[in-house]
């Protein structure tokens, strides 16, 4: 069987990453320089990169920017969040805005009960979400190692994740029980991880 040494960070203000509240912190792209320091800080030369939801946004965008990982798993992301994230990231960022006003029957609320949940720094994370620009589609046809994309059946946070698999040049989609944030807790994901960074 194959194995496999996994390196899973914690992406600035996220986890127990710093989460700075001051904007000097949070430069254009810098989730994509966090990636390529990291990799140079630990020698990476023959690895695969994962992402889930923004963390797909962010591998893709590395890659694009010439990282070379030898495949590349997509997860939780569909096309509109790869090419349209404008409008993920300005509904995050009300949701942080309007936070204290947001009621139970708004589609926000569930962004807002995850945030709680996740005990996520509100001031970190607008911060952060500012620094993301959207992937122009034409960009998506540079990308060519093996990637798989995978998502929920129910999961429509970001996207079609079918059409995210079309729009690059050697790209299968593997579809999983559950929704955008159910899925990360069932063992399908992992296992589907696994078996395509194993071919």
């Amino acid at each position: 069987a194959a194995r496999f040494e996994a390196i899973m960070p914690d992406a600035r203000a996220h986890g127990a990453s710093d989460k700075p509240h001051h904007a000097d912190a949070y430069p254009k792209g810098v989730l994509v320089s966090d990636i390529f320091a990291l990799v140079e800080a630990m020698n990476l030369t023959d690895f695969d990169l994962v992402g889930f939801s923004l963390g797909s946004h962010t591998a893709l965008q590395a890659v694009i920017e010439g990282l070379r990982p030898r495949r590349l798993v997509l997860a939780g992301m569909g096309l509109e969040g790869i090419t349209n994230w404008d409008a993920r990231s300005s509904f995050m960022i009300d949701v942080i805005d309007r936070f204290d006003r947001i009621r139970p029957n708004e589609r926000a609320f569930f962004a807002k009960q995850f945030m709680t949940r996740m005990r996520v720094d509100r001031v970190a994370a607008r911060l952060l979400l500012k620094t993301i620009d959207n992937i122009p589609l034409h960009q998506l046809k540079s990308v060519n190692m093996p990637v798989h994309v995978l998502c929920g059946h129910k999961d429509h946070d970001n996207g079609s994740p079918q059409a995210l698999a079309r729009a690059l040049p050697s790209a299968s989609f593997g579809e999983l029980p559950g929704t955008h944030m159910s899925c990360i807790a069932k063992p399908d994901l992992g296992k589907a991880i696994a078996h395509f960074l194993a071919t």
